[in-house]
């Protein structure tokens, strides 16, 4: 989406007034053309404009004295001089009174957009600064809380990329927060003010897909009774962030890798393209590296959206911000739940169990953790009692087999419901070992849908991949 509205074409040539205006028109900018310097400082003050684009060489006022008055008289105006062969010179002086920049005449119609588009990223990129020193950057990166070093390295990769417009791939286990980074680097881009578009590619039916990306045109399909938008079109102007982009099927590769191309799509039976100004970030649990060598995701998608690569470290990695995190939620489960008298913090029993648990699921697991306590507790403080019993409960050997059912001891945890879900991780565990993490097989084998499988792979924060390994 252009930043900039409003051009005025300052040029005594009536042809070069005439290309412009329809040019510069046609893409949706406001465009006054005018004939000579004067004029042009006339309807300057006038009316306000984002951008003029002036000749060096005009009758009865130069484009330099037009240039420093314009900027005397409206600082925030961004001006492109038009020169001739035989005005270079003048073209570099007038960039060093305050010009953003000079095309050389003749110019090709899209070497104009082209300077223009620059400008308009040079002035978000300012406007971003400008609203970061007035905010005081009170938080480190907005969202992501860690005081360990993991997480301070991900959040000085955030502070460096966010302004820029790069592809970012963000890899990570499940539960680990990595559209949490993603929702940073959008609040702290050029962008900000713009749409996110969050999309879980692996929990849309294969069918489906490419029209949920890029939408369709009426009767492009059965159930097609009117055309539909589709979520790169509803970005447009900010950031669509890709969830579980290696789930994505072959066909839709192809298309992606296309709008990350050409900046194009192309809804589901269109002839014609449409213009996308889409900053796309995607992640993933899966290594695309290992689907690459399998032939299950296209190589040059691979390299595409891999331009710079942010991992999000699991929360084992990072135990010095489990209590840090532990009293974040504490004090929004209050809230939430309308906790009276509220919460107000740990045993020294409990943050042990706390500091010392694995986290297989990380920061989810450990979010779903605290609902439970503050749910459960009875007084002032959480106790061990209030955690989840996998916490204190002391697990069996890796190599152990699995136990014979046996009746249960008087002091067991008795809820029915718990030990179902027991059951059921440990199933889709095994049949993903079986399978060697292939969930479209490990579905099978369950006898439930993919989707189903999905779904209860993120709900219990189980890497797949890594049990595939373990097969």
């Amino acid at each position: 989406m252009a930043l900039f509205r409003s051009i005025l074409v300052a040029d005594d040539e009536p042809s070069v007034r005439h290309v412009l205006t329809l040019v510069l028109s046609g893409l949706g900018y406001e465009v006054r053309a005018v004939a000579d310097g004067e004029e042009a400082l006339r309807e300057l003050s006038a009316r306000g404009y984002d951008v003029l684009l002036c000749d060096v060489r005009m009758p009865r006022l130069g484009g330099l004295s037009v240039l420093r008055q314009a900027l005397a008289e409206h600082p925030g105006l961004t001006v492109v001089v038009m020169s001739a062969y035989g005005s270079q010179e003048q073209a570099l002086e007038a960039v060093g009174a305050g010009a953003y920049d000079y095309v050389r005449k003749p110019f090709k119609p899209e070497e104009i957009v082209f300077v223009l588009r620059k400008a308009e990223e040079r002035e978000r990129l300012l406007r971003e600064n400008r609203r970061l020193q007035g905010a005081g950057r009170a938080t480190p990166v907005e969202g992501i809380l860690g005081e360990s070093e993991p997480m301070r390295v991900v959040m000085r990769q955030v502070e460096r990329l966010a302004p820029v417009g790069t592809t970012v791939l963000i890899t990570g286990e499940s539960g680990t927060g990595k559209e949490l980074v993603a929702r940073a680097l959008h609040a702290r881009s050029p962008r900000a003010a713009m749409p996110f578009v969050a999309v879980n590619c692996g929990a849309i039916p294969a069918g489906l897909i490419e029209s949920e990306l890029f939408g369709h045109a009426r009767g492009a399909f059965t159930d097609a009774r009117t055309a539909r938008r589709g979520l790169f079109s509803e970005a447009d102007g900010g950031t669509l962030f890709l969830d579980e982009v290696g789930e994505l099927p072959p066909p839709a590769q192809v298309k992606l890798l296309r709008v990350l191309q050409e900046g194009e799509i192309r809804p589901v039976g269109e002839n014609r393209a449409e213009k996308v100004d889409v900053r796309v970030l995607a992640a993933t649990l899966r290594d695309l590296g290992r689907l690459v060598e399998r032939g299950e995701f296209r190589e040059d998608l691979y390299y595409r959206l891999n331009v710079v690569n942010v991992r999000v470290p699991p929360l084992r990695e990072r135990h010095a911000d489990i209590l840090l995190l532990a009293r974040a939620f504490l004090s929004r489960f209050n809230r939430e739940l309308n906790r009276e008298p509220p919460v107000l913090g740990f045993s020294p029993e409990a943050e042990a169990l706390l500091s010392s648990y694995a986290w297989p699921g990380n920061v989810r697991e450990l979010e779903n953790a605290m609902e439970r306590a503050v749910l459960l507790a009875e007084g002032e403080l959480i106790l061990p009692e209030n955690l989840p019993e996998r916490l204190w409960a002391a697990p069996p050997p890796a190599s152990a087999p699995a136990p014979a059912p046996t009746r249960p001891p008087p002091e067991a945890n008795l809820s029915l419901k718990q030990a179902i879900r027991d059951l059921e991780e440990s199933y889709i565990r095994a049949a993903l070992r079986r399978t060697r993490g292939n969930r479209t097989r490990a579905a099978e084998v369950l006898e439930i849908s993919h989707r189903a499988l999905l779904y209860k792979i993120k709900e219990y924060g189980i890497d797949a991949d890594a049990e595939g390994e373990r097969g």
